[in-house]
This record gives C-alpha cells, sequence and structure tokens, in this order.
C-alpha cells in the first residue's frame, strides 16, 4: 500500500487530511513558529532551526522572518542563499534551491494544487509537482512560482511576477504570466 505521503511525493493524487501528513505539517509549524520567534541577533540558534525544518540546508543561508512552511523536509537549499522577508514555501513534493540564489521579500513558491472539479476538491484532494530553482538565480520581490517550474541557472525573475512555465538559463523573465524578454 502506498502512503499519503509517498502519493504526494510522487504528484499522485492524495487525501491532504492525512494524519501523517497534519503531523508532519504540525511539526514543521511549530519550528517555523520557533524561528519566528528568535530576534534578529539569535544567528546560530536560527541556522540549528533551519537543518531542523529543511531537509537539507547548505553553508550561509539566511533567511529573514517571518518564514511560512508546509512540509520542509522536501526541500533542500545550496550554499550562499538570501531569502527575505514573508517567504511562503508549500513544499508537497520537492524543491530545490541552487547556490548562490537571492529571494526578494513576499516570495511565494506552490508545488501544491487542487483538482478542477469541484467534488474531488472538495474531498479535500491534493496532488503537486516540484520546483527547481537553479544556481545565480535572483528572484524579484513579491513572485509567486506555480508547481513545476524550472527556473534555469543565472535567470532573473522581475518583481511581481507569476511563474507559470519553465524559465531558461541566462535570462530576465517577468510578467503575469512571466515571460523571457532578453536572454545572456
Amino acid at each position: 500500500m502506498t502512503s499519503a505521503y509517498e502519493k504526494m511525493l510522487a504528484g499522485q493524487e492524495y487525501w491532504i487530511n492525512d494524519p501523517d501528513l497534519i503531523e508532519i505539517r504540525y511539526q514543521t509549524r511549530d519550528r517555523v513558529d520557533e524561528f519566528n520567534q528568535l530576534g534578529a541577533r539569535d544567528v546560530e540558534l536560527k541556522s540549528q532551526l533551519q537543518h531542523k525544518i529543511f531537509s537539507q540546508v547548505g553553508d550561509n543561508v539566511h533567511m529573514e522572518k517571518p518564514i511560512r512552511i508546509d512540509y520542509g523536509i522536501n526541500t533542500k537549499i545550496g550554499n550562499n542563499v538570501f531569502i527575505n522577508f514573508n517567504f511562503v514555501l508549500l513544499d508537497c513534493c520537492p524543491v530545490t534551491i541552487g547556490n548562490n540564489v537571492f529571494i526578494a521579500p513576499n516570495v511565494q513558491i506552490y508545488t501544491a494544487s487542487h483538482p478542477l472539479d469541484i467534488e474531488k476538491r472538495n474531498q479535500h484532494v491534493g496532488f503537486a509537482a516540484p520546483v527547481t530553482i537553479g544556481n545565480n538565480v535572483w528572484i524579484g520581490g513579491g513572485c509567486i512560482i506555480l508547481p513545476g517550474v524550472t527556473i534555469g541557472d543565472g535567470a532573473t525573475i522581475g518583481a511581481g511576477s507569476v511563474v507559470t512555465k519553465d524559465i531558461p538559463p541566462n535570462c530576465t523573465a517577468f510578467g503575469n504570466p512571466c515571460k523571457v524578454h532578453n536572454k545572456a
């Protein structure tokens, strides 16, 4: 038998109110709440909590508060990453954030989705698709990155963009929906 967690990671439909999933979310939210209560100078404690929240955290990772994280255990963060205020991460599927990534305030990354069919949605069915952010990426303030998106190495995403499709490496992209406007 496949667990709801395994189905979720595989991108299959799953029941979002599965007790095991609820428990993972509670544990993550407890750690996130603790992180958000720490003072700005509590750098070492914040780093320790980041390692408890996420499956992998590289060196020199800085996150401003507050953060809101769904699972955490499905997310890998590289080295030299700066995440600014009000970061939201719904990581029902794997999220990979590369090295040397700058994430501006109010950025939201969603792997989670729900069926368009109303009856199914009302049964609290969900599904997800992974998000990958390459190395040397800058994501501007207020961006929303939707399920299944890959942002290539060296890309810059302009503020306020809604990223609905993959963005190639070494380009500047912006808008709603986000589109490439120049390549390096």
